[in-house]
């Protein structure tokens, strides 16, 4: 099924946009820049559209973040594409946050040799992190949760063999967890990462509902959300 997904991807500090064709990403745009997802996000839509010779129309989907990670971040990816999806008529996908940074692990090459487990890491304030456990291939194995980090934490999954903590969460917990076999990652995810899982959705037909979808934010925090027209 030949497709045209414009991926976002802005749960934490990066601010990320790509263009998935057929599969393959053809664009993107990124940015570390602090607290201008808003400003950022539809200017990086309209970029990697033009370089690719498409309007919003053409696309046939748009994939969002679905969290966790910043309020503010999520809000702002979300609003950017309700409103292209809203305008240009084309459905709305949305994946976890986590997924996507196994996914990355996958694509990288970052996944240590006999990996048992993925543990993506969305930091949070403190010790906290947004958290879940993965397969290497990327299935889900625990709920996603807010956890407070200690020398006890994830303790049968460091007993259990290899595991790869990933996130912009893991260097900060590199002290508590680090042992035999544990490898740390840190990194945001990037909205090309969001490729596979985007399109595995695509293809299933797992739209959501553009007019009530909200992001998995798990926890509240103030925000503000960019009042520019997008397109």
């Amino acid at each position: 099924m030949s497709s045209s997904l414009l991926l976002i991807e802005t749960s934490t500090s990066l601010c990320s946009v790509a263009l998935a064709e057929d599969g393959v990403v053809t664009a993107r745009r990124e940015s570390v820049e602090p607290r201008a997802h808003a400003a950022l996000t539809a200017p990086f839509v309209k970029e990697v559209l033009d370089e690719r010779g498409l309007r919003a129309a053409d696309l046939d989907a748009v994939c969002v973040s679905a969290g966790p990670g910043s309020y503010t971040g999520l809000r702002v990816g979300v609003s950017t594409a309700k409103g292209i999806c809203f305008a240009a008529g084309i459905p709305l996908l949305a994946v976890d946050t986590l997924e996507v940074l196994v996914h990355q692990a996958r694509e990288a090459g970052q996944l240590p040799e006999g990996c048992r487990r993925v543990i993506p890491m969305i930091d949070a304030r403190r010790m906290e992190v947004y958290t879940a456990v993965f397969t290497p291939e990327g299935k889900r194995l625990t709920e996603v949760e807010p956890r407070i980090i200690d020398a006890q934490s994830f303790r049968a999954e460091r007993d259990g063999g290899p595991v790869l903590f990933i996130g912009d969460g893991a260097e900060k917990c590199r002290e508590l967890l680090a042992g035999p076999g544990m490898h740390f990652v840190q990194t945001c995810p990037h909205a090309a990462a969001m490729r596979t899982p985007a399109l595995r959705a695509f293809e299933a037909g797992e739209f959501r509902d553009a007019a009530y979808f909200e992001p998995y934010y798990l926890k509240d925090f103030v925000a503000t959300v960019s009042r520019k027209k997008l397109f």
